[in-house]
């Protein structure tokens, strides 16, 4: 055999266990999950009851709804960072339609704007991934009074680390601490980034704590099993909703491919003078749940928590018992909720299975995307 030829051949061959090597690390880290148990009950809700907001030509990412009782409700929400939208990121409806907030102008101050939530001193926050914390990863709040910018927060790169993902948010009733899931799915280092609004300081607590990490669960919801490249990657996530309770006393929070709903004391988590081992021995398993995205708590201790498998809203009471409150064929994937202080839920349908590495052909033909709805169910009693 000539020279040529065998230099050719082994080139091949090394080329080949290189691929090889790197699909099985990547199965390793990110795939081999395992489909979870249906824990889902006949609703307590009519689907009629699920009433359509908006339906958009982007998906959906978040959606907050102002609290103010005394106002008309004003509903926001972010056009997912995962379909790489071009133009504007955050958007009001105003008499049925998409506006700009705070204004066309703005938008490209935003970079990867993913989470929305409203507080109950009437601000608007937004929070920042930074292309997963290669970028600046900012918290910003808009007055809602005057629609003008009242703060804006950059994380310190060892609290926002390169491969966080900085998703869903809450702030205390009392304004005073700001909690963000980092799901770090990439990072592999899930947690919950405290900021004290008082201070200025910021703090990751519980990274890596088997109650903000997956149990190798991957979704699979009516369109697809969110398995990706052959199999080799499954969508197997941690930590991703998270909620003050009303009375500002915890911090729920649950992994997306967990079976675990827990919480923590509001102020265990935001002392940053405890140890690791403090912080860790405060968590509390509540009850079991669904696989998640979102979750809301109410002024009744009922914690809310989007079933991203059986197209709804699962919900937990105080007293740890769980049922299916509302569910809806029309929901691909229920995401974030908001919860008025008047009872009214919204609920944003991202349908992360039609934009997850998907082209933006297949994302515009399968459009539009939605928000709905459903009144008065606070109070579940």
């Amino acid at each position: 055999m000539k020279k040529g030829k065998k230099i050719t051949i082994s080139v091949v061959v090394t080329l080949i266990g290189l691929i090889v090597a790197i699909i099985i690390f990547l199965r390793l880290r990110y795939g081999g999950g395992q489909e979870y148990t249906d824990i889902s009950t006949a609703p307590k809700y009519s689907s009629s009851q699920l009433q359509e907001v908006i339906a958009f030509n982007e998906p959906i990412g978040n959606v907050a709804a102002s609290k103010d009782t005394t106002q008309t409700t004003r509903v926001f929400f972010t056009i997912h960072p995962e379909s790489r939208p071009e133009t504007n990121k955050l958007m009001e409806i105003i008499d049925g339609e998409a506006t700009p907030y705070p204004d066309a102008s703005f938008q490209e101050k935003f970079n990867t704007i993913l989470g929305v939530f409203t507080d109950q001193q009437n601000r608007l926050w937004i929070i920042d991934h930074g292309n997963h914390g290669f970028d600046p990863v900012k918290v910003i709040a808009f007055d809602l009074t005057s629609n003008t910018l009242v703060h804006e927060y950059s994380f310190p790169v060892d609290v926002a680390k390169k491969l966080s993902f900085f998703n869903d948010l809450s702030v205390s009733p009392d304004g005073k601490y700001l909690a963000v899931a980092n799901v770090s799915f990439f990072g592999k280092k899930p947690s919950i980034a405290i900021y004290n609004l008082e201070t200025g300081e910021s703090k990751n607590q519980l990274e890596n704590h088997s109650s903000v990490k997956h149990e190798k669960y991957v979704p699979v919801t009516p369109t697809k099993k969110m398995r990706f490249f052959g199999g080799v990657i499954d969508l197997l996530t941690g930590i991703d909703g998270i909620d003050f309770s009303r009375d500002g006393k915890y911090i729920y929070y649950a992994p997306m491919g967990h079976s675990g709903l827990f919480r923590i004391p509001t102020h265990i988590i935001a002392d940053f003078t405890k140890t690791e081992e403090e912080v860790e021995a405060a968590v509390e398993r509540v009850a079991d749940k669904p696989l998640s995205d979102g979750i809301r708590t109410d002024f009744n201790g009922n914690v809310y928590i989007t079933d991203i498998e059986h197209q709804g809203v699962y919900v937990v009471t105080p007293e740890g018992e769980g049922f299916t409150l509302i569910k809806d064929k029309r929901v691909q994937w229920a995401d974030g909720l908001s919860i008025t202080n008047g009872g009214t839920f919204y609920l944003a349908d991202s349908d992360i299975p039609n934009q997850m590495l998907q082209s933006k052909k297949h994302i515009a033909k399968n459009a539009p995307y939605h928000i709905y709805k459903f009144e008065g169910v606070a109070n579940v009693d």
